[in-house]
Order: structure tokens, then sequence, then C-alpha cells
């Protein structure tokens, strides 16, 4: 299997700038087209890349550059480059849960089932350093100690920052809405109160005594003993 190098058309730069390769040793070394590399060579193509040292970056040996040099038919075996590693992205770990506080997840959990169902069990699992198997543990009361299990939030327990919490929620929040958006389903922003005047319950037109039955009365009334 071929070893893709680093930066190919820097390195094609420099194979052009400073060795006696053909466009064709330095094209399937940098991975480029022949044309590509004539192109390089005429200043076409990459004028403004500065050339990489591919052996001075550990992707090409002294040895191999030799041997292409000495032969327009070899063909140059590209080395894993030191720097490799070290521009690969980095996994992110499993958020890691101190054994102490391992006991309190299953309170998270619950807390989140019972007062933030729109949050993805992914969510959850991601936050809390727990199962996807744990949370429907949880969620269905099949889980060994479900008897002694209390809704608990993750911060209270020491399990996330207020930060990490406020951010899991609003991004599901925010997917929730779009997603009720899509379907054309509207949540109101909040019970409202209507006049009364559009209810019905008060007609200014109307004597005191069409007023409904449950219609408060004043302080005043009651005290000069209008009521029976």
């Amino acid at each position: 299997m071929t070893t893709e190098i680093l930066m190919p058309k820097a390195t094609a730069v420099w194979l052009v700038d400073n060795t006696s390769l053909t466009f064709d040793q330095i094209a399937d070394f940098c991975g480029l087209h022949p044309l590509e590399v004539k192109g390089i060579a005429d200043g076409e193509v990459a004028r403004d890349i500065r050339g990489a040292d591919p052996i001075a970056n550990g992707q090409l040996s002294r040895d191999e550059l030799d041997k292409a040099e000495n032969n327009d038919k070899y063909r140059m075996v590209a080395q894993k480059s030191r720097h490799a590693e070290l521009l690969k992205p980095v996994k992110k770990a499993p958020r890691y849960t101190p054994v102490s506080r391992r006991q309190d997840r299953p309170d998270a959990i619950a807390w989140f089932v019972r007062n933030h169902p729109e949050v993805a069990d992914a969510q959850i699992a991601r936050l809390l350093g727990t199962t996807k198997a744990t949370i429907d543990q949880v969620r269905n009361r099949q889980h060994w100690n479900a008897a002694n299990i209390k809704p608990v939030d993750p911060v209270t327990l020491g399990l996330a920052t207020q930060l990490e919490l406020d951010a899991v929620v609003k991004k599901a929040a925010d997917k929730k809405a779009k997603d009720d958006a899509r379907r054309g389903i509207v949540e109101p922003d909040g019970p409202t109160l209507r006049p009364a005047s559009e209810t019905g319950l008060v007609d200014a037109d109307h004597d005191d005594q069409d007023a409904p039955a449950f219609e408060a009365r004043s302080y005043d009334d009651a005290a000069d003993g209008d009521e029976d």
C-alpha cells in the first residue's frame, strides 16, 4: 500500500528545484499527474507554494532519492513521516467519571428522562460517561437499583458543569424545534390571557346580577354585609 505523503505539491516543488528526477518519478511519488508536475517546473502551477523537503520531514530517505536519480525507471517508496502522527485528529476519549461518582449517574439519567426527554440518549451518554443500555434500564425501571434512584441534576452531582449541561439542553431544544417546524407542529409561546371582553365573562352593558356566579366580589361588599 502506497504511503500518502504530506503536502504533495510543496514536496513536488522541492523535488523539481533540487533533484534531477523525471516528471513521472515526481508525479508518482507525490500522487500528482505528470502534466501537473510539468506545470510546476514551468512556473504555471504552485507558483506561491514554498517547497517542502521530504528528506528533512522524514518522508523520503537519501538512499531512495539516490536510487531514483540514478535510474529514471525507479519509483521511490515514501516512508511514514514522523510528523504524520502529530497531524492526525485526536479522538476524544470517553468522559472519565470517578468511581465515587459512578453510583450517581443513574440519578442524573433519571433527571434527564423526567425533565428533558428531548435530549438524545447519545448526548446523555457522552455527557455522563454512561451507556445507552444503562439509560434504557433507568428509563424502563429495570436498573438493578431502580428502587433507590431519584432524579438529581448532573451539576449538583458533580458529573457535569452548568455550561456543559446548558449546551446539551439547548442543542436538543433547537433540534426539537426544527423537527416540530418541519412537521408543522407549532408550540405556543406560553399561556396567554385574553381580555375579559373577548371571553364574554364581563359585559359592561349588563347589570351586576348577570355576571357569572364565580366573579370575584370586592372586600368592601363583603364587609358591608351585602351577602346573606
